[in-house]
Order: structure tokens, then sequence, then C-alpha cells
């Protein structure tokens, strides 16, 4: 069961690393969307799982690539965005959200458009 400092922390992460994934997206130039759908952060406040969702499909292996090369200056950036709010920065693993993904072939599924439709 989460803390509530479990609860404060994940929300105010996902706030500051969407921001991030938002500025850098709008540098890039490219038509590309990274939504951080989720954040997990261990009973010690020392680590996050932080869940990515990238959008078109084509650009989720190198974005993610990306982001574990990166890893490192992105929790620079966010440990100068929440410095004054928490003691340590969490350590930042990413992980690629797939939920909306099956949620869209469980409703092909189950509309009979796809190739083993549920009756």
């Amino acid at each position: 069961m989460e803390s509530n400092r479990q609860k404060k922390i994940n929300q105010l992460l996902q706030k500051e690393l969407a921001e991030i994934f938002r500025k850098q997206s709008a540098e890039m130039n490219k038509n590309i969307l990274i939504s951080v759908t989720e954040v997990k952060v261990s009973s010690d406040l020392g680590v996050a799982k932080v869940f990515l969702s990238v959008y078109p499909k084509e650009y989720r292996e190198a974005i993610m690539k990306e982001v574990q090369l990166l890893t490192s200056k992105i929790r620079r950036i966010l440990g100068n965005k929440i410095a004054k709010q928490v003691r340590q920065v969490p350590e930042l693993i990413f992980y690629l959200d797939i939920t909306l993904d099956n949620v869209e072939k469980i409703e092909k599924a189950l509309k009979g458009k796809d190739e083993n439709p549920i009756l």
C-alpha cells in the first residue's frame, strides 16, 4: 500500500517528467508524443519506475533507447526542478507502457474486426 508521501512524489515526478519530455519533443521538431502514463516510487523513495507511452508506434524503440541513454541527464534536469521538494532525486527506471495497445486489440476483437473475433 502506498503512503501519502509516495502518492505525492508520484504525482510530482509524473508532472515534472511530462513537462521535460514535452519540451524535448518540441525542440526535436518531430511529431512525436511522449506521455508519462504512470510513476511508481519505491517505499524508500530511492527508485522511481516511470512508464512512458510513445506515439506514433514506429518511433518507440528509438525513443526508448534514447531515453535509456539520457537517463542521467533527465534525472539531473528533474533534480533542478524538484530540489526544494525532495531530499534526494530517485533513480529513474523507464519502461514502455503498452496498455493502450492492449485495449485497442481487445476492442477490435470484441467488434469482430480482428483475425480471431470473439463472438
